[in-house]
């Protein structure tokens, strides 16, 4: 009997794993592809129309009006084509069902653990991550979450066998969530709902400094005994590394970043950023490109503008300051509506091609990857996608064709495949 239940668990095993199984990764491009007709959004605020775009052995190799075609041709007349998407900051691939434990590897247990790298536990068949490419999302910065010093991102595409294929830019930064000066009351304890100060701030804040004082020291060489954590910091000291710090408030966002300037962190990302338009000088001073959080939100406080969320992105790039869409703290799968996240702006007055650079050219910029991702350009990755029309609309963002590093990527998943089941059920009717 027990061997019969062994048995059926193992085919039931079987039998799951071949369900949730994602699409067979594409095969490197063999020869050619150039697309013609196209209207290029570039990503850098300028586009392109009536584009020629070839594309040999994963690399642009010529884009413009008139360009000699090559290889297979893509007429895509009356459409666009656009950079890959980028998704910083979000647990894709860590975190498959919120509600079941086993299927979340986001966060680890400590409170202080920089060593922790994400990108060993990236599950590559993930079918929340399969599910942003419809949508033209085919990069992501994977981060794990929780804790006061999360652990370690990498960069990765949105096709491939496994993390080794996936990573674009490893161990790319440390994720520093900045402790918040105000805690909202626990009802469950007797205490008054809202806001109240946090008396443990200042301890929080010294611990973060002492640990990162620490780091700094270890860095000089003064030890010779292995310490995994500070280790993992020594990136930050010396510019191979981005220290992306999430504060919202105020005080929060000029504590974090004073305190990681004065701890010798080069480089520094401020994620979040609530109320960093009521510090544009400061981040300005600083040089602090901010990822925002998304858009489609309601405000955090009762004195805030009732459409400060969908504005944000727009006040701090007027203020002349580098941003991207980071699409807070939402569920993973909410991830596929960056694009429309990124369109709320256009509807605030931002300029269109500024707003599809909050997603593409802007956040390969604050990542570190603009060198080979983020815009279309010659010498440039062949990450990009074709839509029927407007990406940032979700009405006509309808991709027919999507390429990561030339291949041509199953633009499938679980949802498209419901969809048409469901279709020619009522085909008719």
């Amino acid at each position: 009997m027990n061997i019969i239940k062994n048995t059926l668990s193992v085919l039931l095993l079987m039998t799951g794993m071949f369900v949730w199984a994602q699409q067979t990764p594409a095969g490197a491009q063999t020869e050619a592809i150039t697309i013609t007709g196209v209207t290029a959004h570039i990503g850098d605020g300028t586009v392109v129309e009536n584009c020629t775009i070839v594309f040999e052995a994963g690399k642009i190799t010529a884009l413009g009006s008139g360009e000699t075609t090559k290889g297979q041709i893509i007429d895509a007349t009356g459409k666009h084509v656009y950079p890959g998407f980028i998704a910083p900051s979000k647990q894709l691939g860590l975190q498959e069902i919120n509600a079941v434990r086993a299927s979340n590897d986001s966060d680890e247990i400590g409170d202080i653990i920089p060593h922790v790298r994400s990108l060993i536990a990236y599950d590559a068949e993930s079918k929340v991550v399969e599910s942003m490419r419809p949508n033209g999302i085919l990069i992501g910065q994977i981060t794990p979450k929780g804790g006061r010093i999360s652990g370690t991102s990498s960069i990765v595409q949105f096709d491939a066998w496994n993390w080794e294929d996936a990573a674009i830019k490893v161990d790319d930064g440390i994720h520093l969530n900045w402790p918040s000066s105000f805690r909202r009351g626990r009802w469950w304890m007797g205490e008054p709902r809202g806001l109240r100060p946090n008396k443990d701030y200042q301890k929080q804040v010294g611990e973060v400094e002492t640990f990162m004082q620490n780091a700094a020291a270890y860095s000089d060489g003064g030890t010779k005994e292995l310490n995994p954590a500070f280790s993992a910091m020594q990136g930050i000291f010396n510019g191979t590394q981005r220290l992306y710090v999430y504060a919202d408030g105020e005080r929060e966002i000029i504590d974090g970043i004073t305190l990681a300037k004065k701890s010798g962190a080069k480089s520094i990302v401020l994620v979040g950023g609530y109320h960093a338009y009521k510090v544009t000088d400061f981040l300005k001073e600083h040089d602090i490109p901010v990822l925002v959080q998304y858009t489609h939100n309601t405000p955090e406080f009762d004195d805030d503008d009732y459409d400060l969320p969908y504005k944000l992105p727009k006040l701090l790039m007027d203020a002349g300051l580098l941003v991207a869409i980071q699409n807070g703290n939402a569920s993973n799968f909410q991830t596929r509506n960056l694009p429309f996240y990124a369109g709320q702006v256009v509807g605030q007055g931002l300029d269109r091609e500024k707003a599809v650079q909050l997603i593409s050219g802007n956040t390969a910029k604050i990542l570190g990857i603009d060198d080979s991702h983020g815009t279309l350009a010659v010498g440039k990755s062949a990450t990009l996608f074709v839509s029927e029309g407007d990406a940032l609309d979700m009405r006509t963002n309808v991709l027919s064709h999507a390429f990561i590093d030339g291949r041509a990527i199953s633009l499938e998943t679980h949802q498209t495949e419901l969809w048409k089941r469901y279709s020619e059920k009522y085909e008719g009717e």
